[in-house]
Parts: structure tokens; sequence; C-alpha cells
């Protein structure tokens, strides 16, 4: 794409659209403004850009549905009939990532969904009895059910960390289901086997929370210390990103999920094969596990967090369908929360590219 038609993309993220959206579509804003926005950033949308401090913008009402094994809870704007997006987010976030990308996709007539993943926030298990799994074929269904649910029949899907992952599996598995993935640290698909190899010490240093979650003393630490414990991770993973208490403590709630620990615990245990899945996900695994080629429309997304792989040529290959790739400086892991103007540009263009 020309940086000229790049530009003119930047036509849908005016401050009038935005906040019509906000207003129609059940999201609330309050702008504070910004020690960091560039000079003359005064409209509401101009203020969400990376580095601000402060809760601007959140959903009105979270709704909830059953969806297979769970009781999802979501966030949803736009109207009824828009062009259906998904957004997913990771470990340790929440819904609240996407609360200033959601109008700005609203405002261009997309349906928005933001559920809440297994074990965050409002989702709750249907069952008693259903093993709380995290591991990533799981996780992925998870989305499928909540579209039947909704009479979603495909949707642009996108994601990071968890939701990155979850994302590419459905764009993998189902593409049927999806006409576009955006997808933040591109192609984070897991291979059990290739994951027993161990990595240069210094990328091992920063799975460090990894190997404590492998241990009985990480899961009661974790258990007692969450908010605490997922603070530090979020200031580890966007050093830049000078966000404030109210922020933090908006999607801490999330983590109070009576099943939020043993998801989280089991998610990061499977993947270094210390726990054990369940064996009706054993053949999507097997697929998965055989890094399948991603056909739909795809961009992938990456920033100072992905370090030396953020030039996506380790996976570019992963991508068959028209593709491209965006690297965003100075932000950190939350990239749609920190970066909501980009983001959301990354989903409208991954539609029209």
């Amino acid at each position: 794409m020309s940086d000229d038609s790049y530009t003119d993309r930047r036509g849908f993220l005016i401050a009038a659209a935005a906040t019509l959206a906000a207003a129609r579509l059940g999201v609330t804003t309050s702008v504070r403004p910004s020690s960091r926005a560039s000079s003359g950033a005064t409209s509401p949308v101009a203020a969400i850009r990376n580095g601000t401090t402060g809760p601007r913008t959140s959903y009105e009402s979270v709704k909830q549905i059953d969806a297979g094994l769970l009781n999802v809870g979501y966030a949803e704007a736009g109207a009824a009939d828009g062009r259906p997006v998904i957004l997913l987010h990771g470990w340790p976030y929440d819904i609240h990532s996407y609360a200033d990308v959601a109008p700005l996709l609203a405002a261009q007539g997309y349906r928005v969904i933001v559920p809440y993943l297994r074990g965050y926030g409002t989702t709750r298990f249907r069952s008693s009895q259903t093993f709380r799994n995290g591991q990533q074929s799981a996780v992925a269904l998870d989305v499928i059910a909540l579209m039947d649910a909704l009479a979603i029949e495909k949707a642009i899907i996108g994601g990071f960390d968890w939701g990155s992952r979850t994302a590419a599996i459905v764009a993998a598995l189902w593409p049927e289901r999806c006409t576009g993935l955006v997808a933040v640290s591109g192609y984070l698909v897991t291979n059990l086997a290739a994951n027993l190899r161990p990595l240069p010490p210094r990328a091992e240093w920063g799975w460090w929370y990894q190997y404590y979650f492998a241990t009985e003393r990480g899961v009661l630490g974790y258990r007692e210390n969450r908010y605490d414990f997922n603070k530090l991770i979020w200031k580890i993973a966007s050093p830049k990103w000078d966000f404030d208490d109210p922020t933090y403590d908006r999607t801490a709630r999330a983590f109070d999920n009576p099943d939020h620990v043993a998801i989280v615990i089991h998610n990061y245990r499977w993947r270094l094969s210390l726990a054990e899945g369940e064996p009706r996900y054993d053949a999507l695994e097997r697929r998965l596990f055989g890094a399948p080629v991603i056909t739909v429309p795809t961009i992938t997304v990456a920033s100072d967090f992905d370090g030396a792989a953020a030039d996506g040529k380790g996976y570019a290959k992963q991508f068959a369908g028209r593709y491209s790739h965006r690297v965003l400086r100075g932000v950190g892991h939350n990239v749609p929360q920190e970066a909501p103007q980009d983001f959301a540009r990354a989903v409208v263009d991954v539609e029209h590219d």
C-alpha cells in the first residue's frame, strides 16, 4: 500500500466519528489530556495515542450468552448488522485492552465483539464438572462457540498475546469463519515438541514466570499476589507505557474470576508439557503441531516487545494469503491499548488492502 493511501485512511479516526459512535453504541468516553500527546492533538481520538494515562473509554455494559462450555461475558459496540469483528485479549489483560479501539471501529460500520476469555471477568464455565483447561485448541473453540451463539457466520478476528494465538488458530483451522486476521507478534501457534527445546539465556529469562508457574510455590504465589504480579508483568512487557492505577485496576477486576488461576496455570504448564490436555482436543492439536499455513488476509503487527523478531521474517512464510507486516516503535506488548489507532487501522486495512 502506498504512503498516500495509508495516510488517507487516517480519516476514519476523526474525533467526531468516534465520539458519535461512542454515544450511540453503548460506550462511554471521558478523555483527559496527556503529557505525552503530540502538540496540537486536541481531539478525543488524538488523546488516546499510545503513552497516555488514565482510563478514557469504558464499556457501558457487559452482556452474557451461553456458548459451548461457557457463559461468556462480552462487550459489544456498533450496529447489530455491522461487519463483525471479534477482538481477543491475552494474559494478564482483559476486554479493556480494546476499549479505545471499539468506538473507532464502530464508527466505521463494524459490529465489534470483545469477549472475556475463559478464566477472566464475567465468563464462567456452565458446569462445575468441566475441566479448567487452558490449552490452545480449547480456547479457540470457545471463539467458534461464541460466533455460533451470536449467529456470526464469519468475522475479522484480531488479538494479542493469548488472543493473537487464538485468532491465528481460528484462521488456520476454520478459515471459512475468518474474513481477516490481525495478529500481534505474528504466528504464535504452540508446538509442544518445539517448546521442549531451550532458548538462548536472555530469551529464557524473559519467560521466568512460566517456570515460576511450574511450581506449587508459584501457584500459591500467583493466587495470593495476582494483583501485584500482573501489574509487574504490565510494566515489564510495556516499559514505555505510562499507565496509571485506575487503568490497571479497571482490568485487574477480571482476575477475580474463580477460574482465573486454574486456567492461567494450566495454560503455561500445558505449553511446557507439564500438564495434560484433554483427549477430545487431540486431533486439533495434531493439526496445530504441524504449523498449518494461514490463507486468510492477514496483517501481523510487531512492537518493541518482540525484540529481534520484530521484522516478522521468522514467520512470514506461515501466511499464504494477502499479507503485510507492520512494526510499531515505542510500543510494548499491549498493542491495542497502547496504540489503539494503529490497531484499529490494521483491522480496517486487512479487509480492504
